[in-house]
């Protein structure tokens, strides 16, 4: 069934595609929504092949809904964690099948990892962080997601 509405003033209606004053829709940055990792240990397969780069996609509402509903979760809250990475880890390595099973058996290092990129793509929006040098107080942003092995 389809609502019909009283027309609007026309201040009012702006199509979702229009920028706001002064911003015009080219000038908008692309909305990313997959975030590439290097994990700090690796997760290690059947084989023994270790995986360290790998990709997170930001949750939608229904990923972080959906595990609510988990008879794991419900027996323990803290599974809710390894259900929630599962939704939204895309690739480790060379397995593109990422379930709960693969994220309990990460070390909790790379947990940790995981779950404090989760927050900072899915809350903050962005995985950089502002740092100083220890030595000189020089301040500047780093991209703590790395890029190659051993960056941070």
């Amino acid at each position: 069934m389809r609502r019909v509405m009283a027309s609007a003033p026309a201040a009012a209606s702006v199509s979702a595609d229009e920028a706001p004053a002064g911003e015009s829709r080219a000038d908008r940055p692309k909305l990313r929504t997959e975030f590439a990792f290097e994990l700090p240990r690796g997760y290690v397969d059947d084989e023994g092949k270790v995986h360290h780069s790998g990709v997170m996609r930001l949750a939608t509402a229904r990923d972080e809904l959906v595990p609510l509903r988990d008879d794991r979760v419900r027996e323990n809250s803290a599974f809710l964690t390894v259900v929630l990475l599962a939704r939204v880890v895309t690739r480790i390595g060379d397995i593109t099948d990422v379930h709960a099973g693969v994220i309990e058996n990460l070390f909790a290092s790379d947990l940790a990892f995981l779950q404090d990129m989760y927050r900072r793509i899915n809350s903050e929006g962005h995985t950089r962080a502002g740092v100083a040098c220890p030595e000189c107080g020089h301040s500047f942003v780093v991209d703590v997601a790395g890029g190659r092995l051993g960056e941070s």
